[in-house]
């Protein structure tokens, strides 16, 4: 930001909002507001300024990934206060932990709809926590957007009509990381693998969507038929690995989470299964943290050094600036998601501003009109709602990506192709694209 009050309001909330997460104490971190009795169908009031809530998994399985999404969105609203607000008011975030787990996310989402009385949230990560509190946030008419939650089931939903408009996501599909990713096994030169998946929505989907995009490029699944499927409650996962592992593919296809995805991956190690295999991962477990968990060699090398995987890239006009704001801010680089969060949080504020109204319902009748068409385009969130109050119709260019979201919700994107090092960094190495059919 350019103007020095700007910055140091920003430098103020983002330090006092960083001692919150630092010291581990997510959820709520603006006072609940109470607007007396509501039944849950009726929509929210405009009353009070725009409050949004975050709903990610700051604890749990994809705690690891999940952290520094309410940091992303809190630095969205404290830019966007910094420049006026919404509607003329300042912006309430209020923060939830879904835990990784569908029911304590329903819960959470039932607290920021029905007590908190949001207007929208931004998250889950999850597909299966999302699916959970989509229902409640559908009920109560609260726009919903994900920054990560792909599963390919919210798109065919959407295509129903069940979610009446109050859906979207930032990140891509499934249906399209699943085509990169075998795209990728193919690239490689692999012509035979097998597949193991965590046994929720994100991962059923994407084993369907690989098994048809890797057969269709002349591949071979090695366990098409009998595809491993785990319980993400599992505590042990030695016969799932020696089936995923034990038909001697060229490489595994591997969609995780990270703590029992780790458990996995050692299993599969300790059974003197992974030599001459190459493991396949995707964005559940692009984590160092996670290959420090799945733990190294007597030599000190990762367990896991030379698996490659995919991960939903940023390539948005918006990324650099963003990558600058959050060294300055949070001292630290970017990680996965956090573009996403950013812009899906960005659009929630611009779309209610366009609107005019802090409504569910506005949000939700405003967002394509900000995410696409044939307004001006613009990168800086600020100059975006000083065009909005001036009148002019705009087409926000995110940090993730242009951020172009169809009718059923979806944005299309470029993948990171990532590889573990040996000393279990991880590392960029190429991007691939997804090939649509």
């Amino acid at each position: 930001m350019k103007n020095s009050k700007i910055k140091l309001f920003l430098t103020l909330a983002i330090s006092l909002n960083w001692f919150t997460v630092g010291c581990g104490i997510f959820g709520t971190t603006e006072a609940p507001v109470d607007n007396g009795e509501t039944s849950p169908q009726t929509p929210v009031s405009q009353e009070g300024g725009l409050r949004l809530g975050s709903l990610f998994p700051t604890t749990g399985d994809l705690a690891s990934i999940g952290q520094n999404m309410p940091v992303a969105a809190r630095l969205a609203v404290d830019t966007i206060n910094a420049c006026g607000g919404v509607n003329g008011e300042p912006v309430t975030l209020i923060n939830e932990d879904d835990q990784t787990d569908p029911a304590a996310g329903s819960a959470a989402m039932t607290k920021l709809t029905e007590v908190d009385r949001v207007h929208a949230v931004v998250g889950s990560f999850a597909s299966s926590v999302s699916t959970a509190a989509l229902d409640v946030a559908v009920r109560n008419q609260v726009m919903m957007i994900s920054p990560g939650s792909t599963s390919p089931v919210f798109t065919e939903r959407a295509a129903n009509g069940e979610f009446n408009g109050f859906w979207a996501r930032t990140a891509p599909p499934d249906t399209y990381q699943a085509q990169a990713l075998a795209a990728l096994a193919r690239q490689r030169g692999f012509n035979n693998v097998s597949t193991v998946v965590i046994n929720n929505d994100y991962g059923v989907g994407f084993e369907r969507q690989f098994n048809e995009s890797f057969t269709d490029l002349g591949g071979t699944v090695l366990n098409q038929e009998q595809g491993v499927r785990y319980d993400p409650r599992a505590t042990t996962l030695d016969s799932e690995a020696a089936a995923a592992f034990g038909n001697s593919p060229d490489a595994v296809a591997a969609i995780l989470y990270a703590e029992t995805g780790s458990l996995l991956l050692q299993s599969a190690f300790q059974q003197g299964l992974t030599d001459g295999v190459t493991i396949l991962l995707t964005d559940g477990v692009y984590s160092e943290d996670f290959t420090k968990q799945v733990g190294t060699t007597t030599d000190g090398s990762s367990i896991i050094a030379g698996a490659l995987g995919t991960v939903p890239g940023a390539d948005g006009l918006a990324l650099d600036s963003l990558r600058t704001l959050w060294q300055e801010e949070v001292g630290s680089e970017l990680t996965a998601f956090v573009p996403h969060t950013w812009d899906a949080t960005v659009l929630l504020m611009l779309a209610a501003e366009v609107g005019g109204s802090n409504s569910g319902e506005v949000i939700k009748d405003n967002l394509l009109a900000v995410a696409g068409g044939d307004g001006v385009e613009v990168t800086d969130p600020c100059e975006a709602m000083e065009l909005i109050r001036n009148g002019e119709a705009i087409n926000y260019q995110g940090a993730s990506g242009n951020v172009d979201i169809d009718e059923n919700g979806d944005v299309v994107g470029v993948y990171d192709v990532w590889q573990v090092n040996s000393d279990g960094s991880l590392e960029v190495v190429d991007k691939i694209e997804p090939i649509i059919n």
